[in-house]
């Protein structure tokens, strides 16, 4: 048995992917302990709860929730006057990569674990520096951090020395995940480094068995319903493009978005909705990760429309589309080149669209809309796929990558 150490650089309710390789871990007899950053209280409460059905342990490395006014205030004015330092001296901060980069590091010294697995920015520079003090490190690369940005918000980032730290990891760390093999073949030619293992962000199909079968989204059950859902609702997530679509649909259908949606969202989003279509339109906050699968499966089409403007975004698979599959829902995607890497093997599964065509976007739900049998054809095959992709699939390859270095 070893003992690992999992670093997060927020909260745990927010990080699925680290919490299916800690239970893979555990469950192969490890004793894991995932680390991360506390600064909402709603989310802690969540993250306590799911670490409490858990086998392996979660504390936080930092706390700096509202009501720990010292240290929020501390920490906040700590990253902004790094990001200051940066625009105007070109200074580089860890403080710059996230708000726990120190705390992390403090943490994972004492820990002394056989193995630290590092996810996020602030991850990238804890691991860099633990390779130089001796330590085992392994890496989860679920972004490629150093092209996960459009262009003109470069200028603002430290991006030359991450994609050092990348270079570094990505040469170093024996165990070495990514989401994608699109993701891993990319990485490996920019750097010059053997390829990542890829390990899709797919999720257990045993999970099923929870759906609690309600409907508690829905408002007209003779309504074909469009599931979305996102951390936030806002720009730059395809939703631009689905409004868009709307006025070409051949018959209403219910519109479920889920996410945080604060005043400057509703501001973005409200013009932008069609005026027939506003009694069609349902906005849900998030809800606990344990009751997410019940809810999409609600719906009969999940949404997975990511752009392909940036280059991370494009070689990744995002995270909805493994839940639309388990969930049991047709799949309408953007044709990034990672979500082209699941189509190719199950294609019957929905439509692949290209990026930003609401007249694509609109064809393809129209499909459903008109063909019933093609509704229900693409919501079986979506189950098959996700039993193929599940996560006790994906997880024997975490095992086997941490068998080979400890």
């Amino acid at each position: 048995m070893a003992k690992i150490l999992i670093l997060i650089g927020a909260h745990l309710c927010t990080a699925p992917r680290p919490q299916k390789e800690a239970d893979a871990l555990t469950d192969a007899g490890h004793d894991v302990t995932i680390r991360g950053v506390w600064f909402n209280e709603d989310l802690a409460f969540r993250d306590q709860s799911i670490a409490k059905h858990r086998p392996w342990k979660f504390e936080p490395a930092l706390d700096f929730r509202p009501q720990r006014r010292f240290t929020n205030l501390r920490v906040r004015l700590k990253t902004r006057l790094a990001k200051e330092l940066y625009q105007k001296l070109g200074l580089f901060s860890p403080y710059l990569l996230g708000y726990g980069a120190l705390a992390l590091l403090r943490v994972a010294r004492k820990a002394n674990a056989d193995l630290t697995i590092v996810h996020s920015e602030a991850g990238l520079w804890v691991g860099s520096r633990l390779l130089d003090e001796g330590f085992c490190v392994g890496v989860d690369f679920e972004d490629w951090f150093s092209e996960d940005l459009l262009l003109e918000d470069r200028v603002t980032r430290p991006v030359a020395y991450i994609k050092d730290l990348e270079n570094k990891l990505l040469k170093h760390c024996e165990y070495c995940l990514t989401t994608s093999h699109a993701m891993a073949k990319a990485m490996s030619q920019a750097t010059n480094s053997e390829m990542p293992i890829a390990v899709y962000n797919a999720f257990p199909w045993s999970e099923r068995e929870y759906i609690d079968g309600q409907i508690k989204d829905r408002r007209n059950p003779d309504l074909l319903s469009i599931h979305w859902f996102s951390q936030t609702i806002g720009s730059g997530r395809g939703l631009e493009t689905l409004m868009a679509a709307l006025p070409y649909l051949t018959h209403p259908v219910e519109v479920h978005l889920r996410g945080n949606y604060p005043e400057s969202s509703r501001q973005w989003l409200e013009p932008q909705i069609p005026k027939a279509w506003r009694q069609y339109i349902f906005i849900h906050p998030t809800v606990p990760n344990r009751e997410l699968l019940s809810r999409i499966a609600e719906h009969d089409i999940g949404l997975a429309l990511e752009p392909s403007n940036v280059l991370s975004t494009d070689l990744t698979i995002s995270n909805k589309l493994f839940q639309y599959l388990q969930a049991g829902l047709a799949v309408v995607a953007t044709d990034t080149s990672g979500q082209q890497e699941v189509f190719s093997q199950f294609p019957d599964c929905g439509a692949l669209i290209p990026c930003q065509s609401p007249k694509a976007l609109a064809d393809a739900i129209n499909t459903f809309l008109l063909n019933g049998d093609r509704l229900r054809s693409a919501k079986s095959a979506a189950l098959v796929a996700a039993q193929a992709l599940s996560w006790e699939q994906q997880s024997n390859r975490i095992l086997d990558a941490v068998e080979g270095i400890i």
